[in-house]
């Protein structure tokens, strides 16, 4: 037996609407009918007047609830970060590993295939950020995980799995042909902690290059003479850039400019989030590192960036009030985009009849009431945790 969600403000193609009720059944929305028009007999749930969004997808999160992904590469510990994200309304995530070595690759790649074959909730498949970096950019990744991409690296990036693959490297850290060969096998490869020239990225975007990862943290800058990665990412209409809209990572102002260069559709906000995410401590241990929460941002004790401490309703809500956006572009930004990026756009991302019942309800400050993913709501979730 299905559902109707009634009473409430659902954000549809065409913007929010209050005479629309959304019918679920089984994992999927059956029908957004008139708020009169609901067949007999069907139960029926009150939103009292939430807003009803599509469910956020974070396509960079390593880690929530007390866990790293680097830590604890299983099922469980996938599972334990997704009900930590899924209480400010992620009902879709990418398990990010940081730089690691290939063992620790292959044990991500291989628990990330479990979960999905489990159908842990919300796993839409892996995100392995570096090793593949170039050390002038690093950021928090340790140096001794670092390395130039040779054929046993692009191997265990290869391995058969569920789900989307997705990897973030260095372009000038790979081969001429092996950018192609990976996007060649089906892998979304994204620039990240890279120092390329423009040159150089624009020639990785013919050979497959899809994304950014955290525009503009850790890449070379937009310079006069140089346009470096940043530039070569606003300048390219095919690809998706992630932000991070903490305050912190980049000046708002920043991605205002940036969100001017290009269209909306090809920005989607990620949150990069660590382990304190949903996790009442502030403090977690990264390869060695202890990384503190300092004024609602992730550092060591030398002040590096390590992650965030944001959650994805959150950087929606910062988004409408740092980069004075619309609630619905807003919204969009955590849902839809990256939807489309993952090549899950016509599953995911919108609320719309055949599309999968992930959902998130939330007030007026942005504070998530309840979430169904594939229908099934948080509560039924908790039962089976």
């Amino acid at each position: 037996m299905g559902f109707a969600l009634t009473n409430g403000r659902v954000l549809l193609d065409d913007g929010f609407r209050t005479d629309k009720a959304v019918i679920i059944e089984g994992e999927s929305i059956s029908a957004i009918v008139d708020a009169g028009d609901i067949p007999s007999g069907l139960e029926r749930r009150d939103l009292d007047n939430a807003l009803l969004l599509p469910g956020f997808i974070d396509t960079q999160v390593n880690g929530g609830g007390g866990v790293l992904f680097n830590d604890v590469p299983t099922p469980d510990g996938i599972a334990a970060i997704g009900r930590a994200h899924r209480r400010f309304g992620t009902t879709g995530f990418m398990p990010t590993l940081i730089s690691d070595d290939l063992d620790q690759v292959a044990r991500s790649i291989a628990a990330v295939d479990a979960a999905i074959a489990a159908k842990s909730p919300g796993v839409l498949g892996v995100h392995i950020e570096g090793p593949f970096l170039n050390v002038e950019r690093k950021g928090i990744h340790a140096a001794d995980h670092i390395r130039r991409a040779d054929a046993e690296g692009l191997a265990v990036l290869k391995r058969p799995g569920r789900g989307v693959r997705m990897v973030t490297l260095a372009p000038e850290m790979v081969a001429a042909e092996g950018i192609k060969d990976l996007a060649r096998a089906g892998l979304l490869v994204c620039a990240g902690h890279t120092n390329a020239t423009y040159a150089i990225m624009t020639e990785a975007l013919e050979q497959g290059l899809r994304g950014f990862t955290h525009l503009f943290n850790a890449m070379s800058p937009l310079g006069s003479r140089e346009p470096g990665t940043v530039g070569a990412a606003l300048a390219d209409d095919r690809s998706w850039c992630g932000i991070i809209v903490d305050g912190a990572h980049v000046a708002p102002v920043v991605l205002q400019l940036a969100l001017r260069c290009s269209r909306m559709e090809r920005f989607m906000l990620v949150t990069d989030a660590m382990p304190t995410v949903g996790a009442e401590t502030k403090s977690f241990e990264l390869q060695g590192k202890t990384i503190n929460v300092l004024n609602g941002v992730c550092v060591d004790d030398k002040g590096t960036l390590a992650g965030s401490d944001l959650d994805m309703a959150a950087a929606v809500r910062n988004s409408v009030e740092m980069l004075d956006i619309d609630l619905a572009d807003a919204v969009r930004m955590a849902s839809r985009n990256p939807a489309e990026f993952l090549g899950l756009g016509d599953e995911l991302g919108r609320i719309a009849p055949g599309y999968r019942a992930s959902l998130a309800a939330a007030d007026d400050d942005l504070q998530v009431i309840e979430t169904w993913i594939d229908g099934a709501d948080g509560r039924a979730e908790a039962r089976h945790a």
